[in-house]
């Protein structure tokens, strides 16, 4: 197992965010965190990174978080924002060579650039190594920040809307790429999506978060279902498959059918 939470809760000063979250991720498996806005999604994430400090227990690889040195924490568990923190001065291979820093000693190594400039070419952004980010969309920083995860080798990968500034190729892309990577290597990533499609298409199991608490937690295919749709977000939708592909289709919201 790579991850076990129990009973997690969180509050900014008196407001409750999160409240007895359980959920456990499993070795080579994608985690999908869906829910609407506010429901505590990436504030969840924080916590799983020791960003903030909740109470409950979050155990990694069987170890409580809270044992982890912060050099062994970040070997072990690698974060992708939804906004960039990095200096926008730097190259793109020097953002990604970031990754390394909790493997490097001395200096960077052959190895470490190897992997750095493969993991560039397997998202497609191998031609964009000496670039500065201010010279690359959007979209492709976004590639970048997920590059620099990769690059950690780590246990965990965490995602807070990866695909959020992705045109839809590139959508199916990364998200495929991630669920390549995680079976390949064996770790776990959870990831926050707002994009039901993508969840029930990519994720091997999905928590689905309502006002804080986990409202429900299972295999995509069969949760995501008109009704709790309807409750979670206030929207009438249609659930199907086409192609042997689970498919969400919002109509309308809840209420405004009889307008």
């Amino acid at each position: 197992m790579i991850a076990e939470v129990r009973g997690l809760s969180f509050s900014y000063r008196n407001r409750a965010v999160l409240s007895d979250v359980s959920f456990t991720l499993e070795e080579g498996t994608v985690l999908g965190v869906v829910g609407p806005n506010g429901c505590g999604k990436t504030t969840l994430i924080k916590c799983l990174d020791r960003i903030l400090d909740p109470r409950g227990t979050v155990k990694i690889r069987g170890r409580d978080i809270a044992d982890y040195r912060g050099d062994e924490l970040a070997r072990t568990v690698a974060y992708v924002p939804q906004a960039l923190s990095v200096g926008m001065a730097m190259t793109v291979l020097e953002v990604v060579l970031m990754g390394r820093k909790p493997h490097v000693r001395w200096s960077v190594s052959d190895d470490d650039i190897s992997l750095v400039t493969n993991t560039l070419s397997c998202l497609g952004i191998g031609h964009l190594a000496f670039r500065k980010l201010t010279q690359v969309s959007g979209g492709e920083r976004q590639k970048v920040m997920i590059a620099r995860a990769l690059v950690q080798e780590p246990s965990l990968l965490l995602l807070d809307e990866p695909t959020s500034a992705l045109d839809v190729r590139h959508q199916l892309e990364v998200m495929g790429l991630i669920q390549s990577v995680v079976r390949e290597r064996r770790i776990g990533a959870l990831a926050a999506i707002h994009d039901l499609n993508l969840a029930a298409r990519f994720c091997d199991s999905i928590v689905v978060l309502h006002e804080g608490k986990v409202r429900a937690a299972g295999n995509p295919g069969s949760l995501l279902t008109p009704e709790l749709i309807r409750e979670v977000y206030g929207v009438k939708a249609v659930v199907g498959r086409e192609e042997g592909l689970p498919y969400i289709l919002p109509v309308e919201p809840v209420g405004s059918e009889t307008r």
